[in-house]
Formats: structure tokens, C-alpha cells, sequence
């Protein structure tokens, strides 16, 4: 009897197991939870991302294997099958027109929400040379659109339309987001209008991917095809964190790489063309390269943290500050310095005429540095004599004369140029290429062949030497091991 009670009990208290517990997993209810928030963010979003549609004219152009124009214009193929591709040509036929397509979303700027008109944020290669623009809710309402200003250099433009009180997404902190971060990607992929993929942040701060000149991408695994960019990258609390631009892709489509405007750009960027329809960039007037464990070490340095001054312009904010070639920048406006790309942003964004704070190493001793920040402006091979080679270098080099010093826009008797560079040899895959010049070795300057050839068999015993080279008008150092 008191065995039958037992069983009695077990089995009402297994009766009394929620339903998840029976199943044996309780993670459905967790996934059910989790779709009902990304359906949530999609009901939230949705109204305020439009379709764009760019018409613009060109001259003609023979007819596609598509019919008369490229399924979502040239742009497209260009961006995502890269530059070599082009359209077939024939003679032209006059004026022919193409359309394109991307994404938007509707945003409030400092001025707030207008009762007249409404700021729309997407990207600028969506609009550029755009002749007619053509937006269109999720609603289905449709509304010719005018450009406000563009930045071709962040890939930020803003377009209005003349209707107020259409709902505007909130921004979001993009500095606070963490790398594995849920993130919803909303816009109209190959047209498809107003698609929802969903991903997680799958990196920050990505930089020198060569997509625009201020680089500072998230990156993530929300699917982003052509016809995404410019639409919105949010949080599940579905405020903007970031502006969908590029994707990494061999096929033209998603490849499980996407990369988006942060949002504390991106919400500068636009004020600054909603209020002057263009964008004003700080100024310093220095050359900056990564500071590597080799080149740390060359310059007696215990650690890589910071960026390295290889070059200072004349009469420049910087030059003005006392700065100096060889100088390695660990902080500006007291933050720490990660990258250039980093670096290079937050002076682009700084005003011009502020003071900053610059913290630098010299000599292996810290340095504290006031610079007046300036305005970025918007304009801003071989003769005679025998060569003395650096064998262990894989390069030849000549004295600057005269002649050689006006081919290369040089000054004779300072530094010596390149004139050869084997093939497959450390100097070739450092990008030392013929018709550069080698101004230092060493942190000493080289004034002639000579002088060159005698430093570099001093640092045989290291195996290792440190010069600065100059390309056109970029110097940077170059570390070599043999």
C-alpha cells in the first residue's frame, strides 16, 4: 500500500510537468520568444524603411541579355562582380535611361520631425547622378524625392520628401553594441520589397576595405544583398545601429559577410548635410601607418599600441604642433589609439578650430601635445650612373642628381632612388617598388648610393633594417628581415 502511494505521487507530478519539461527540451518556448521579438522589430520598423527607385541617363547603350537595360542597373554588377566587368557596347543611340534600386529609412535629424517634409538616410552610390528618385512605403504610398546632400567619402547621402508626419526611426549607440549582439537587417533585396533577414554582429571596427574613405564597418551575418543598401541595421530594441551598405561576396550575393555604416557616423554625417549640404572634416596634415611588432621594435619600443607619424606637411595644424616624422600617437582627445582607421575618423569628425589633446612617444619618452584642428580642404624611373646594389635586399638604388631629382619630383642630394627591384625579394613584397625614394635607413638619412649601401651592411649583424621610403607625395617606414 505505501508503495502504490509512492507511485500514485510520482505519476500526478508528472502529469503536473509543463508541456516543454514532456518534451524532454525547453528551448522551444525560448525560440518561439525569440521570433515573436524579431516579428515585433519588423512591425516597429517596417513603416519607416522605403524602396528607393533611381532613374538617371546615360548614353545608349546596346540591348542586354536581360532585355534593354541591366536588372537593377550597372551599378549593381559593378559593385558586387567588381570593376572589370562592363556592359557590351555598341555606337550610341542618343539618351537611354536606367533604373536602379536600394533602400532607405525615414530618421529624425536635429531639426526633429517636420510637419512639411521628411529626411530619408540611405546610401550615396543609391542615388548618385540620380535624375529621378521614387520612394515607396510599405503601405504603398509613393513619393517623388529630392537629393539634400551626399558624401561620396562615408557612402551617406540624405533625400527628402515634401509630406511631414511619417514615422522616424530612433538611433541607436553604436559604440555600445558588442560583437554577438542580435541585429535585424531591413530592406528590399533584388527588389523584393521591404525583406527582413536576421543575424548577429559578427565584428566592429573594420577598416582599409577600400569601400569608402572613412571606414569604420560593422560587420555582420544579417543577409545583405543588392537592393539592401541603405536600409537600417537595428537592435531588438529596434533603434538604428547601423546603415547597410556592402557585402563581401565571389557570386553577387550573400556570403555570409555584410558590412554597415555605424550609426555614430552616420547620424553626423547626415545632420551635417541636412544643415550645410555638404560635410566639414578636421584637418592634422600627417601621414600615419600602422605601428607593427617589427617597427615598434626598430624604434626601441616595448609595445605596437598606437600609429606612426611617417610623414609631417609643412605649415600643416600638425607641423604647426611640433609634431615630427618618427612620432607614434597613443591617444587623441584622451581616448586611446587603436588603428588608423579609428584615428583617422574621430580627427575627420572633430571641428575644425577645436584644441585636442595629443599623447605621443619620442624617442621612447611621452609627450603631451595641444594641435588646433584645421579644415580639410576638397581639393587637397631612371638615368645615369652605375647603381649600388643591396643584395640581401633585392634592390638597386642611385644618387639623386639633379636630373633624377626633377623626374622624381625629388631634391638632389637627399635620399637615393630605387632603380630595380628583384622579383619574389623581401624589398618587392614589402611594396618597394623602381622609382621610389629611400630618404633614411635606420632613422639616419641617406644622401647618396653610397651612403645607403654602408647602412645596410652595418645592419647585417641584426638581419634587419628600418627605412623610410617615399611614393609620389606618401613617405612611410618599411621594415626588413633577411
Amino acid at each position: 500500500m505505501h508503495k502504490y502511494r509512492i507511485n500514485l505521487f510520482l505519476w500526478v507530478a508528472f502529469l503536473a510537468l509543463p508541456v516543454h519539461a514532456l518534451e524532454g527540451d525547453g528551448g522551444v518556448e525560448s525560440l518561439r520568444q525569440t521570433g515573436k521579438a524579431f516579428a515585433a522589430v519588423a512591425r516597429q520598423v517596417s513603416p519607416s524603411v522605403v524602396f528607393i527607385q533611381v532613374e538617371t541617363t546615360h548614353e545608349g547603350r546596346a540591348p542586354t541579355p536581360f532585355g534593354d537595360e541591366w536588372p537593377f542597373g550597372d551599378e549593381f554588377f559593378r559593385r558586387f562582380f567588381g570593376e572589370p566587368f562592363s556592359p557590351p557596347q555598341e555606337e550610341p543611340r542618343g539618351q537611354r535611361r536606367a533604373i536602379s534600386q536600394g533602400s532607405g529609412f525615414v530618421f529624425s535629424s536635429k531639426k526633429g520631425l517636420l510637419s512639411d517634409k521628411t529626411y530619408i538616410l540611405t546610401n550615396n552610390h543609391v542615388v548618385e547622378g540620380a535624375d529621378k528618385i521614387r520612394v515607396q512605403f510599405q503601405d504603398g504610398r509613393e513619393f517623388d524625392a529630392e537629393i539634400v546632400g551626399t558624401d561620396p567619402k562615408s557612402e551617406i547621402a540624405v533625400i527628402e520628401i515634401e509630406v511631414g508626419g511619417l514615422p522616424a526611426l530612433q538611433w541607436g549607440d553604436s559604440s555600445k553594441l558588442e560583437v554577438g549582439e542580435w541585429v535585424v537587417a531591413l530592406g528590399n533585396p533584388f527588389g523584393l520589397s521591404h525583406t527582413l533577414t536576421v543575424g548577429v554582429v559578427s565584428a566592429k571596427g573594420r577598416t582599409s576595405l577600400g569601400i569608402s574613405d572613412y571606414e569604420d564597418f560593422i560587420q555582420t551575418d544579417a543577409a545583405i544583398n543588392p537592393g539592401n543598401s541603405g536600409g537600417p541595421l537595428v537592435n531588438l530594441d529596434g533603434k538604428v545601429i547601423g546603415v547597410n551598405t556592402a557585402i563581401f561576396s565571389r557570386s553577387g550575393g550573400y556570403m555570409g559577410v555584410g558590412f554597415a555604416i555605424p550609426s555614430s557616423l552616420a547620424k553626423i554625417i547626415a545632420d551635417q548635410l541636412i544643415e550645410t549640404g555638404e560635410v566639414i572634416r578636421g584637418y592634422l596634415g600627417i601621414v600615419i601607418q600602422p605601428l607593427t611588432a617589427e617597427l615598434a621594435e626598430s624604434f626601441g619600443l616595448k609595445q605596437s599600441q598606437g600609429i606612426l607619424v611617417a610623414q609631417v606637411s609643412e605649415d600643416s595644424p600638425a607641423a604647426k604642433a611640433g609634431l615630427k616624422q618618427g612620432d607614434v600617437i597613443i591617444s587623441y582627445q584622451g581616448k586611446s589609439v587603436k588603428d588608423i582607421g579609428d584615428f583617422r575618423n574621430r580627427v575627420a569628425l572633430t571641428p575644425p578650430g577645436s584644441r585636442e589633446a595629443l599623447t605621443l612617444l619620442r624617442d621612447g619618452k611621452q609627450r603631451e601635445v595641444k594641435v588646433t584642428i584645421g579644415e580639410l580642404s576638397k581639393t587637397q624611373t631612371l638615368a645615369q650612373g652605375p647603381a649600388q646594389t643591396a643584395e640581401e635586399l633585392g634592390l638597386a638604388v642611385q644618387t639623386l642628381t639633379p636630373e633624377l631629382a626633377r623626374q622624381f619630383d625629388a631634391k638632389a642630394g637627399e635620399g637615393v632612388v630605387v632603380t630595380g627591384v628583384k622579383a619574389g625579394s623581401i624589398a618587392a613584397m614589402a611594396g618597394i617598388r623602381p622609382g621610389n625614394v629611400i630618404l633614411q635607413v635606420n632613422r639616419k638619412p641617406v644622401n647618396s648610393a653610397e651612403e645607403f649601401d654602408r647602412a645596410v651592411k652595418e645592419s647585417r649583424d641584426d638581419r634587419r633594417v628600418l627605412l623610410l621610403v617615399r611614393s609620389g607625395d606618401m613617405q612611410r617606414y618599411v621594415v626588413l628581415r633577411w
